[in-house]
């Protein structure tokens, strides 16, 4: 089931963020940085409880069964459509179509709000991100930018920089 997240969600959301991205753990799945940047951290509490309370910005969570957040996504809506980010699953669930709902999901949002297209930043090393993207509607826009670190997210291991992924909402 996809809810809207609140702030007592945070820390699964924080725990979810890191697992799905860095670490050990996050080699359980394919949507690891683990070979691009070191480090066991992707957001913090602070980090994602700014970004949950940016005007127009939105968590959406897919929760099992039993409640259990598996999956998230932000959209923020903005003067170019709606930014999606911080979307992660379960490294053990990850094509199990938790990723696929909360896409679905995220373009209801984007819809309801009145937007017209989402857009993306992706590592441009992770072509298979990418592909999976395309493959949901996304389409490079050619914009490129450096991944500069932060002080939080980890070490880049090799210079890395951002492409823009868009989709028109039809």
């Amino acid at each position: 089931m996809i809810e809207y997240a609140i702030h007592s969600d945070i820390p699964a959301i924080v725990d979810l963020l890191n697992s799905a991205y860095r670490g050990e753990r996050s080699t359980k799945g394919w949507t690891t940085e683990a070979h691009l940047i070191a480090g066991e951290v992707r957001s913090d509490a602070t980090q994602v409880g700014e970004v949950m309370d940016k005007e127009g910005s939105v968590f959406l969570k897919y929760v099992d069964e039993n409640g259990q957040m598996k999956g998230c996504v932000n959209l923020q809506n903005n003067e170019r459509g709606v930014y999606l980010g911080m979307f992660s699953v379960e490294p053990e669930l990850q094509g199990a179509g938790i990723g696929k709902q909360l896409l679905m999901a995220a373009d209801e949002h984007a819809r309801k709000i009145g937007a017209s297209h989402i857009y993306m930043y992706v590592i441009s090393l992770r072509q298979e991100l990418i592909n999976w993207y395309k493959r949901y509607g996304f389409e490079e826009t050619g914009e490129q930018f450096p991944f500069a670190e932060d002080g939080l997210t980890g070490t880049h291991l090799q210079p890395l920089e951002f492409i823009v992924l868009e989709k028109v909402l039809d």
